[in-house]
């Protein structure tokens, strides 16, 4: 019956019994004890003192989802004298959200073997911690202030923040248990190696994000930060995770290759600063920011604004991208030395070959994986990372064109030679309009603009022909159509990309309109 009320409109339904303010501060007082004891504990420690431990965070993050339900249950956000009480919840619980992402990144951290990136990530995690513990006791302050104002009753004791002390010696327990049989752990491997490399372009807007000034972060919102466009890359990168724990972790082949846990500790680095990232901008348009149709910003008594946004943008997706770019190099490498050597034969692009927009994304692709890929045509070898390489070998793509396009004009003139010069010339036209209509060249142009030489050349028809269709092709009026095709080698991951990119016209039809590629080849757009 009560979802059924829910659904009518306010006038309609049942009416509800409403909760005096002195009934509900009772209400709350037997909830909200052990949370304003934490909230006095930490009030009463020294800015110096390392508070956040991790017995200590977790009874705030308790304690606070506790009240925090409460409260929701009913509807303090939506009444005059309790919504500011309610907000000072979220913000401590969210507080010690971000305080308990960066005690983890900062305990784990050596164990995480990253490679080095442009800031000090040990001392920036230290000092965003402290921040954190400032930022903390702050609205605890607040919180006890509104508490009074409200009559909630509270103890007159305080627990210590030793308490919640914890002594943990540095080191880890040996590792002394046999190593798994991971099955096809090397397949494994590339597809984890795949996926970062995928992840870590469409990722490439943040980068751009963590270096905008910080006037600009506010304009972010949406776009391209938001709450939701994060986490879905933290749901991916935990996915990664997952899978490395779950197929090489304690393998041999993990044991036999080096590299392979600095990958897993740049993909679990990544997740938990994408992780942070999503908190704080999920607290940022949840909190902070403008509503839809408000011009000004939404402000918190008690919460840093400055602090959230800094940490976001100068410390989370900072880094997270700085771990990204070195992942990139990382996936090439274990890439290239996991490599299956294989071959693809594919038909040349249809329109004018290897031109600039087919050799630009053959050389993107090739780039991508950071593997060698080479592409033989007739027994000459080009680098098809190179897209001045697959420009050079349309000089034989054209020849060999020309070469079978003789063959076929041979096949189309008419019987005997024209006498006159304008005899030739129609004949040449007619080659042409006959072969155009067979299929075998594509006209891009209509009417064609023919030379002033057509018909005027040494030789018969064949050879007019063949110099007007030469002419034709170089001012991109037509061009030949052939079965030519191209030989990639190189490794199958990446070969599987070319293919894809081969049955998509190479990004482009037969007149050289773009062509939407598929998802899969999502990191070429950008």
């Amino acid at each position: 019956m009560n979802d059924v009320n829910a659904l009518l409109p306010e006038a309609e339904r049942p009416e509800e019994r409403l909760i005096g303010d002195r009934e509900f501060a009772g209400l709350v007082s037997e909830l909200c004890w052990p949370l304003l004891e934490l909230a006095d504990g930490l009030t009463n420690t020294q800015p110096a003192e390392p508070i956040l431990t991790r017995p200590l965070i977790g009874r705030l993050l308790l304690e606070s989802k506790q009240v925090e339900a409460l409260l929701d249950e009913y509807g303090a956000c939506r009444n005059r004298q309790w919504s500011r009480f309610r907000s000072l919840i979220a913000a401590l619980k969210n507080m010690a959200r971000f305080a308990e992402v960066l005690a983890c990144i900062r305990r784990r951290l050596p164990a995480y073997r990253l490679l080095p990136v442009r800031g000090d990530f040990a001392s920036a995690s230290s000092a965003r911690l402290h921040q954190m513990c400032g930022g903390i006791r702050e609205i605890a302050a607040r919180l006890l202030d509104e508490a009074q104002a409200l009559g909630i009753e509270r103890r007159a004791s305080a627990r210590a923040s030793a308490d919640f002390a914890e002594k943990l010696p540095p080191g880890r327990l040996a590792h002394t248990s046999d190593e798994r049989q991971g099955g096809d752990a090397a397949s494994t491997v590339t597809h984890l190696a795949t996926e970062f490399l995928n992840l870590a372009a469409e990722a490439d807007w943040l980068g751009s994000a963590a270096q905008l000034a910080a006037e600009e972060w506010s304009a972010c919102f949406p776009d391209p930060v938001s709450e939701e466009r994060l986490r879905q890359l933290v749901f991916r990168f935990h996915s990664l995770q997952s899978l490395y724990d779950t197929h090489v972790a304690a393998t041999g082949i993990e044991s036999s290759d080096a590299k392979l846990p600095i990958l897993r500790g740049h993909a679990t680095v990544v997740y938990h600063l994408l992780d942070l990232a999503t908190d704080l901008a999920h607290f940022y348009e949840r909190h902070l920011g403008p509503l839809p149709g408000d011009e000004d910003p939404r402000r918190l008594p008690g919460v840093d604004r400055e602090l959230i946004m800094a940490t976001l943008f100068g410390y989370a997706l900072a880094f997270a991208s700085d771990y990204l770019a070195g992942g990139q190099s990382l996936c090439q490498d274990i890439l290239r030395r996991y490599a299956e050597l294989a071959e693809l034969q594919v038909p040349v692009p249809t329109y004018r070959g290897f031109h600039v927009r087919p050799s630009n994304l053959v050389a993107r692709i090739v780039a991508h994986y950071g593997s060698t890929v080479v592409m033989d045509l007739g027994g000459t070898r080009f680098d098809a990372a190179s897209p001045f390489e697959l420009f050079r070998a349309n000089e034989t793509i054209n020849a060999g064109k020309r070469r079978w396009l003789a063959g076929e004009i041979a096949r189309v003139r008419r019987p005997g030679e024209a006498s006159k010069p304008a005899d030739t010339a129609d004949a040449v036209r007619t080659v042409i309009q006959q072969l155009a209509g067979e299929g075998r060249v594509v006209l891009y142009r209509q009417p064609l603009h023919f030379s002033p030489e057509i018909g005027q050349r040494a030789g018969g028809v064949l050879e007019n022909a063949t110099a007007e269709i030469a002419h034709l092709q170089a001012t991109g009026q037509l061009d030949i159509r052939t079965d030519l095709t191209v030989t990639f080698i190189g490794d199958r991951r990446v070969l599987a990309d070319l293919d894809l990119l081969a049955r998509h016209g190479y990004g482009e039809d037969a007149f050289g309109n773009n062509v939407t590629l598929p998802s899969a080849l999502a990191y070429l757009r950008r």
